[in-house]
């Protein structure tokens, strides 16, 4: 709903996007805009359910943070546990662990190009908003596309349920290994869905190419100045520098394209910290040795990026051949590293889609998948366990502590939304005041600022926090012509 006054233009809620927010523009006498707020107005308190819970309960815990996401907390919870009780998996049993992740990694970058951000793109930013949806989308791209689309993420999706237990909470993740070994029959059904993801991620970004950059207008808007940022970039990398969304140091690139630092994960606090602001249950990240200097950009600022456009700047290569040449390719486009268009997002995130596939094909073949040695058995509590994975939404980071029984002490969760929070505020802030001249603005001119948030894929069940631990409570009444009546609020 779009509320205008004189002075204020309100959104809320805000439309596709995981969890619930939305965006106050206030205006300045001439009608441009002064200041657009993004808020976030849920809360999750999760950290603070973990505490006194037995160690090995936070990867069913924690998946329960979020519907679309569970996977990546279930991950990075088991990975936490490896590090807390001191063991590491049998090479089966990580092999099984990332085929898992990388068959979510592509059934989820589908579902936000097609379902949610690709709207904007396949149907056009400025068409109608009753058809900016999927149904819109299944009208541009056709009745069969959808249906092969909804197709490879059911048979995705039931890798993840057959080596998972579960796929909305799958159930997999044990500290030392996993749970169940693969067998032959079921790998040989891993290998023919392998190639129909790989085949579907090739003809995604086909489709990509022919509608989006093949469309002067789209380019421009991918390239301009209102949704451009010049940020510091974060993402995991291998060993040679490639990008991995399950294992690896964490690698941070300088807006101008310069490493500026590289970690391994139980470094992470020497780098990130947090800020709060009131008008938001999200907590802002920055780069700790910088210091938090506001909403700015530039390399004196502590604001970082996440997500597959960071990921793309971050990393040295890609290693796998058809996403390597992608990659290139989106990079001759768009002018070289580092990539700065918040909208390019949508581009890297195909990219991303195809490079998981390509791995789900590798993992899916190998030799050892079906060994029957999958988890080395615990002894004890060997002190704090720091998992770290890439979430398809950007890094994300599982800390805890145990007493000598294994109980959870304390939790901390950093989330991708969260390392991100700061750069989306700052892009829903720019496109503000490049496309809105107020109070009375075009709905299709509001949709584009809403696009400066999507092309993050935000997931706000998983981001919101509080630091005081307590929600405050506004209650809203209004007339049917949309005027406010009046309001209640608790501190």
């Amino acid at each position: 709903m779009q509320v205008a006054t004189e002075n204020r233009i309100t959104i809320d809620p805000v439309t596709r996007l995981e969890g619930h927010g939305k965006i106050e523009i206030f205006l300045r006498e001439d009608g441009g805009v002064d200041r657009a707020f993004f808020q976030i107005p849920e809360l999750r308190g999760f950290e603070k359910f973990a505490q006194g819970r037995p160690a090995e309960e936070m990867p069913q815990i924690t998946s329960r943070i979020c519907g679309v996401c569970p996977t990546a907390h279930h991950m990075a919870a088991a990975k936490a546990l490896d590090m807390l009780f001191g063991v590491e998996p049998p090479p089966a049993a990580r092999k099984i662990r990332e085929l898992v992740y990388n068959a979510f990694f592509v059934e989820d970058h589908a579902l936000h190009f097609y379902f949610l951000g690709g709207p904007d793109f396949i149907v056009g930013p400025r068409a109608p908003k009753a058809e900016r949806n999927v149904l819109g989308v299944v009208g541009k791209v056709g009745a069969e596309v959808a249906l092969r689309m909804i197709a490879v993420r059911r048979r995705l999706r039931q890798i993840i349920a057959t080596a998972g237990g579960k796929v909305i909470h799958p159930v997999l993740g044990l500290p030392g290994g996993v749970a169940r070994r693969i067998q032959p029959a079921e790998q040989e059904e891993f290998i023919q869905t392998a190639a129909e993801a790989l085949d579907f991620a090739k003809f995604t970004l086909e489709a990509f190419e022919t509608i989006v950059l093949k469309n002067k207008e789209y380019v421009d808007l991918i390239c301009s100045e209102a949704f451009t940022h010049r940020t510091y970039y974060m993402g995991t990398v291998d060993k040679e520098g490639c990008i991995n969304f399950y294992d690896g140091d964490l690698r941070i690139v300088a807006p101008d394209g310069e490493e500026y630092a590289v970690f391994p994960p139980d470094r992470y606090l020497d780098y990130i910290a947090e800020h709060v602001e009131r008008w938001s249950f999200v907590k802002f990240c920055y780069l700790k040795p910088l210091g938090w200097k506001g909403f700015e950009e530039g390399s004196g600022s502590g604001v970082y990026c996440v997500a597959p456009l960071a990921r793309l700047n971050a990393c040295k290569d890609i290693s796998t051949p058809l996403a390597r040449q992608a990659y290139q390719a989106y990079l001759d486009t768009l002018g070289g590293k580092p990539v700065h268009h918040t909208l390019a997002n949508h581009w890297a995130r195909i990219i991303e889609m195809l490079h998981a596939a390509e791995r789900v094909v590798e993992l899916a073949g190998d030799g050892e998948l079906t060994s029957p040695d999958i988890r080395n058995i615990p002894e004890g509590v060997a002190g704090p366990g720091i998992g770290i994975v890439e979430a398809p939404r950007g890094t994300l980071i599982h800390h805890y502590e145990a007493d000598e029984k294994g109980l959870i002490r304390k939790a901390n969760l950093i989330v991708a939304t969260q390392n991100n929070s700061a750069r989306i505020s700052m892009s829903v802030d720019r496109a503000a005041k490049a496309l809105v001249r107020g109070p009375e603005v075009p709905e299709d001119l509001l949709n584009l600022v809403e696009m400066a948030f999507r092309a993050y894929d935000p997931c706000y069940g998983c981001a919101s926090h509080a630091l005081p631990g307590e929600m405050p409570l506004m209650a809203r009444t209004w007339t049917p012509d949309g005027k406010l009546a009046g309001s209640v609020k608790r501190p």
